[in-house]
Protein backbone atom coordinates (compact mmCIF):
# COMPACT_ATOMS: atom_id res chain seq x y z
CA UNK A 1 0.00 0.00 0.00
CA UNK A 2 1.37 3.37 -0.60
CA UNK A 3 2.00 6.03 1.82
CA UNK A 4 -0.68 8.96 2.00
CA UNK A 5 2.18 11.24 2.75
CA UNK A 6 3.81 10.48 -0.63
CA UNK A 7 4.40 13.66 -2.14
CA UNK A 8 7.42 15.41 -4.34
CA UNK A 9 7.50 18.94 -3.23
CA UNK A 10 9.56 20.09 -6.51
CA UNK A 11 6.55 19.61 -8.71
CA UNK A 12 3.99 20.55 -5.90
CA UNK A 13 5.17 23.98 -5.69
CA UNK A 14 6.11 24.28 -9.27
CA UNK A 15 2.52 23.69 -10.55
CA UNK A 16 1.22 27.25 -10.29
CA UNK A 17 -0.46 27.08 -7.32
CA UNK A 18 1.81 29.30 -4.80
CA UNK A 19 3.98 31.96 -5.60
CA UNK A 20 5.31 33.38 -2.68
CA UNK A 21 8.04 30.28 -2.41
CA UNK A 22 11.98 30.73 -3.49
CA UNK A 23 14.30 27.08 -2.81
CA UNK A 24 17.69 28.05 -0.82
CA UNK A 25 19.93 24.96 -1.34
CA UNK A 26 18.05 21.87 -0.74
CA UNK A 27 15.01 23.70 1.04
CA UNK A 28 11.78 25.49 0.06
CA UNK A 29 11.15 28.29 2.11
CA UNK A 30 7.47 29.94 1.56
CA UNK A 31 4.88 32.40 2.80
CA UNK A 32 1.74 31.19 3.72
CA UNK A 33 -0.04 34.24 5.19
CA UNK A 34 1.19 34.70 9.06
CA UNK A 35 3.96 31.70 8.66
CA UNK A 36 6.91 31.41 7.18
CA UNK A 37 6.90 27.53 6.13
CA UNK A 38 10.40 25.84 5.36
CA UNK A 39 10.04 22.63 3.71
CA UNK A 40 13.12 19.87 3.70
CA UNK A 41 13.64 17.17 1.58
CA UNK A 42 12.02 14.61 4.47
CA UNK A 43 8.76 16.62 5.41
CA UNK A 44 7.84 16.36 9.00
CA UNK A 45 4.48 15.22 8.60
CA UNK A 46 3.69 15.44 12.05
CA UNK A 47 3.60 19.54 11.49
CA UNK A 48 -0.20 20.76 12.12
CA UNK A 49 1.29 23.21 9.56
CA UNK A 50 2.65 20.67 7.21
CA UNK A 51 -0.63 18.43 7.60
CA UNK A 52 -2.62 20.87 6.78
CA UNK A 53 -0.78 22.81 3.75
CA UNK A 54 -0.38 19.88 1.80
CA UNK A 55 -3.77 18.10 2.70
CA UNK A 56 -3.00 14.89 4.03
CA UNK A 57 -6.33 14.44 4.97
CA UNK A 58 -7.25 13.45 1.35
CA UNK A 59 -7.44 10.27 0.26
CA UNK A 60 -4.51 10.68 -2.15
CA UNK A 61 -4.32 6.92 -3.41
CA UNK A 62 -7.76 6.95 -3.79
CA UNK A 63 -8.34 10.53 -5.50
CA UNK A 64 -5.73 9.56 -8.16
CA UNK A 65 -6.77 6.25 -8.49
CA UNK A 66 -10.47 7.56 -9.49
CA UNK A 67 -8.76 9.72 -11.94
CA UNK A 68 -7.21 7.68 -13.87
CA UNK A 69 -9.93 5.45 -15.09
CA UNK A 70 -9.38 8.33 -17.77
CA UNK A 71 -6.34 7.12 -19.83
CA UNK A 72 -4.97 10.76 -20.78
CA UNK A 73 -5.17 11.95 -17.17
CA UNK A 74 -3.87 8.59 -15.71
CA UNK A 75 -0.71 9.54 -18.36
CA UNK A 76 -0.32 12.90 -16.28
CA UNK A 77 -0.43 11.33 -13.04
CA UNK A 78 1.96 8.65 -13.61
CA UNK A 79 4.21 11.47 -14.67
CA UNK A 80 3.80 13.74 -11.40
CA UNK A 81 2.56 10.82 -8.97
CA UNK A 82 3.07 12.71 -5.95
CA UNK A 83 1.60 16.47 -6.62
CA UNK A 84 -0.64 17.73 -4.07
CA UNK A 85 -3.49 20.35 -4.13
CA UNK A 86 -2.19 22.46 -1.48
CA UNK A 87 -4.33 24.39 1.10
CA UNK A 88 -3.14 27.56 1.10
CA UNK A 89 -3.99 30.47 3.86
CA UNK A 90 -7.47 31.92 1.86
CA UNK A 91 -6.53 35.73 1.93
CA UNK A 92 -3.00 35.25 0.54
CA UNK A 93 -4.93 32.88 -2.31
CA UNK A 94 -7.37 35.16 -2.61
CA UNK A 95 -5.18 38.48 -3.47
CA UNK A 96 -2.62 36.30 -5.72
CA UNK A 97 -5.25 35.25 -7.91
CA UNK A 98 -6.32 38.56 -8.84
CA UNK A 99 -3.06 39.87 -9.21
CA UNK A 100 -2.45 37.04 -11.56
CA UNK A 101 -4.61 38.00 -13.75
CA UNK A 102 -3.75 37.91 -17.03
CA UNK A 103 0.06 37.56 -16.10
CA UNK A 104 2.85 34.48 -16.25
CA UNK A 105 4.13 33.11 -12.74
CA UNK A 106 7.73 35.51 -12.77
CA UNK A 107 5.71 38.17 -13.08
CA UNK A 108 3.12 37.60 -10.52
CA UNK A 109 5.45 36.65 -7.99
CA UNK A 110 7.13 39.89 -8.13
CA UNK A 111 4.48 41.82 -7.94
CA UNK A 112 3.14 39.89 -4.50
CA UNK A 113 7.02 40.37 -3.29
CA UNK A 114 6.66 43.89 -3.80
CA UNK A 115 3.63 43.80 -2.45
CA UNK A 116 4.62 41.65 0.87
CA UNK A 117 7.81 43.70 1.07
CA UNK A 118 5.71 46.84 1.13
CA UNK A 119 2.91 46.09 3.75
CA UNK A 120 3.61 42.80 5.58
CA UNK A 121 5.82 42.22 8.33
CA UNK A 122 9.91 41.27 7.90
CA UNK A 123 11.08 37.82 9.16
CA UNK A 124 14.29 36.34 9.74
CA UNK A 125 14.85 32.87 9.44
CA UNK A 126 18.10 30.44 8.68
CA UNK A 127 19.57 34.15 8.09
CA UNK A 128 17.52 34.99 4.82
CA UNK A 129 15.25 38.26 4.84
CA UNK A 130 11.47 37.03 4.61
CA UNK A 131 8.14 39.11 4.54
CA UNK A 132 4.69 37.85 6.15
CA UNK A 133 1.50 38.53 3.27
CA UNK A 134 -0.13 41.51 4.20
CA UNK A 135 -2.76 41.86 6.81
CA UNK A 136 -6.72 42.85 5.25
CA UNK A 137 -6.63 45.63 7.20
CA UNK A 138 -3.09 46.97 5.79
CA UNK A 139 -4.27 46.29 1.99
CA UNK A 140 -7.76 47.77 3.13
CA UNK A 141 -6.74 51.23 4.74
CA UNK A 142 -3.56 51.68 1.80
CA UNK A 143 -4.12 53.82 -0.55
CA UNK A 144 -4.30 53.43 -4.33
CA UNK A 145 -1.12 55.03 -5.02
CA UNK A 146 0.58 52.91 -2.44
CA UNK A 147 -0.70 49.32 -3.62
CA UNK A 148 0.35 50.81 -7.38
CA UNK A 149 3.58 51.36 -6.20
CA UNK A 150 3.71 47.27 -6.65
CA UNK A 151 3.57 47.18 -9.63
CA UNK A 152 0.06 45.90 -10.17
CA UNK A 153 -1.34 47.91 -12.89
CA UNK A 154 -4.94 48.29 -13.67
CA UNK A 155 -4.91 45.15 -10.56
CA UNK A 156 -4.40 47.80 -8.14
CA UNK A 157 -8.31 48.89 -7.75
CA UNK A 158 -9.07 45.32 -7.29
CA UNK A 159 -6.83 44.39 -5.01
CA UNK A 160 -8.08 47.33 -2.87
CA UNK A 161 -11.65 46.69 -3.16
CA UNK A 162 -11.14 43.22 -2.24
CA UNK A 163 -9.26 43.88 1.19
CA UNK A 164 -11.88 46.45 1.91
CA UNK A 165 -14.61 43.20 1.45
CA UNK A 166 -12.68 40.71 3.86
CA UNK A 167 -11.84 43.38 6.33
CA UNK A 168 -15.71 44.49 6.48
CA UNK A 169 -16.69 41.22 7.10
CA UNK A 170 -18.31 40.91 3.38
CA UNK A 171 -16.16 37.99 2.51
CA UNK A 172 -15.81 35.61 5.51
CA UNK A 173 -13.85 32.36 4.63
CA UNK A 174 -14.77 30.63 7.22
CA UNK A 175 -18.23 30.86 5.96
CA UNK A 176 -17.41 30.17 2.37
CA UNK A 177 -15.72 26.84 3.65
CA UNK A 178 -18.81 25.88 4.67
CA UNK A 179 -20.62 26.91 1.74
CA UNK A 180 -21.27 24.13 -1.45
CA UNK A 181 -19.29 25.33 -4.26
CA UNK A 182 -21.84 26.79 -6.28
CA UNK A 183 -23.56 29.23 -3.00
CA UNK A 184 -19.24 29.92 -2.54
CA UNK A 185 -18.37 30.85 -6.14
CA UNK A 186 -20.99 33.56 -6.37
CA UNK A 187 -20.19 34.69 -3.31
CA UNK A 188 -16.39 35.68 -4.22
CA UNK A 189 -18.20 36.97 -7.77
CA UNK A 190 -19.14 39.63 -6.31
CA UNK A 191 -16.33 41.44 -5.49
CA UNK A 192 -15.42 43.84 -7.87
CA UNK A 193 -12.53 42.50 -10.50
CA UNK A 194 -13.13 38.79 -9.02
CA UNK A 195 -14.44 36.66 -12.27
CA UNK A 196 -15.53 32.76 -12.20
CA UNK A 197 -12.03 31.60 -13.28
CA UNK A 198 -10.38 33.64 -10.33
CA UNK A 199 -13.12 32.58 -7.94
CA UNK A 200 -12.34 28.82 -8.61
CA UNK A 201 -8.33 29.08 -8.28
CA UNK A 202 -9.48 30.18 -4.85
CA UNK A 203 -12.06 27.38 -4.30
CA UNK A 204 -10.15 25.09 -4.95
CA UNK A 205 -6.08 26.24 -3.52
CA UNK A 206 -7.37 27.60 0.30
CA UNK A 207 -11.09 26.18 0.13
CA UNK A 208 -11.79 22.62 0.37
CA UNK A 209 -13.43 22.61 -3.13
CA UNK A 210 -11.95 20.20 -5.18
CA UNK A 211 -14.57 20.53 -7.69
CA UNK A 212 -13.60 23.74 -8.76
CA UNK A 213 -12.11 23.63 -12.28
CA UNK A 214 -10.03 27.22 -13.28
CA UNK A 215 -10.38 27.52 -16.75
CA UNK A 216 -8.05 29.22 -18.23
CA UNK A 217 -6.28 29.29 -22.00
CA UNK A 218 -3.95 26.40 -20.34
CA UNK A 219 -7.07 24.60 -19.67
CA UNK A 220 -8.97 25.17 -22.43
CA UNK A 221 -5.92 24.30 -25.30
CA UNK A 222 -5.33 20.94 -23.52
CA UNK A 223 -9.52 20.11 -23.75
CA UNK A 224 -9.40 21.04 -27.25
CA UNK A 225 -5.97 19.24 -27.84
CA UNK A 226 -6.98 16.23 -25.81
CA UNK A 227 -10.75 15.68 -25.33
CA UNK A 228 -12.31 17.36 -28.58
CA UNK A 229 -14.91 14.45 -28.99
CA UNK A 230 -15.92 14.63 -24.86
CA UNK A 231 -16.52 19.05 -25.01
CA UNK A 232 -16.26 20.13 -28.37
CA UNK A 233 -14.52 23.15 -27.78
CA UNK A 234 -14.37 25.38 -31.36
CA UNK A 235 -13.40 28.85 -29.21
CA UNK A 236 -9.90 29.86 -26.88
CA UNK A 237 -12.07 32.17 -25.23
CA UNK A 238 -15.82 31.16 -23.22
CA UNK A 239 -18.61 33.48 -22.15
CA UNK A 240 -19.78 33.29 -18.88
CA UNK A 241 -22.62 31.14 -19.92
CA UNK A 242 -20.36 28.65 -21.54
CA UNK A 243 -17.83 28.81 -18.61
CA UNK A 244 -20.80 27.58 -16.57
CA UNK A 245 -21.38 24.72 -19.31
CA UNK A 246 -17.89 23.50 -19.85
CA UNK A 247 -17.24 23.51 -15.98
CA UNK A 248 -20.26 21.19 -15.34
CA UNK A 249 -19.52 18.53 -18.43
CA UNK A 250 -15.95 18.84 -16.66
CA UNK A 251 -16.68 17.79 -13.46
CA UNK A 252 -19.54 15.06 -15.11
CA UNK A 253 -16.31 13.25 -16.66
CA UNK A 254 -13.97 13.33 -14.56
CA UNK A 255 -15.80 13.41 -10.65
CA UNK A 256 -16.04 15.28 -7.67
CA UNK A 257 -11.93 15.58 -7.77
CA UNK A 258 -12.03 17.19 -11.40
CA UNK A 259 -9.61 20.35 -9.76
CA UNK A 260 -7.22 17.66 -8.70
CA UNK A 261 -7.50 16.26 -12.65
CA UNK A 262 -6.90 19.79 -13.91
CA UNK A 263 -4.36 20.29 -11.91
CA UNK A 264 -2.09 16.95 -12.92
CA UNK A 265 -3.26 17.97 -16.92
CA UNK A 266 -2.00 21.64 -16.33
CA UNK A 267 1.14 20.31 -14.98
CA UNK A 268 2.00 17.89 -17.57
CA UNK A 269 1.28 20.15 -20.57
CA UNK A 270 3.03 22.88 -18.90
CA UNK A 271 5.88 21.37 -18.47
CA UNK A 272 6.11 20.19 -21.89
CA UNK A 273 6.40 23.62 -23.28
CA UNK A 274 9.73 24.09 -20.52
CA UNK A 275 7.73 27.00 -19.34
CA UNK A 276 10.00 28.88 -16.08
CA UNK A 277 8.27 27.89 -12.75
CA UNK A 278 9.50 29.12 -9.38
CA UNK A 279 13.26 29.26 -8.39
Amino acid sequence: MKDKFEINIDDTINSGQVFLWKKIDSKWYGVNGKKILILKEKLDVKSKDIHNFFRFDDDFQGIKKQLSKDKIMKKAINNFPGMRILRQDPFQCYISFIVSSNSNIPNIQTRLQKLSQKFGEKKIVDKNEFFLFPKPEKLANASINEIAKCGLGYRTKYVKKAAIAVNKGMIDFSSLKKQDYQEARDSLCQVFGIGKKVADCILLFSLDKLEAVPLDRWVLRILQKYYSKEFQISTKTITEKTYDELHNKIVDHFGKYAGYGQQFLFKNERDSFDKKWLG
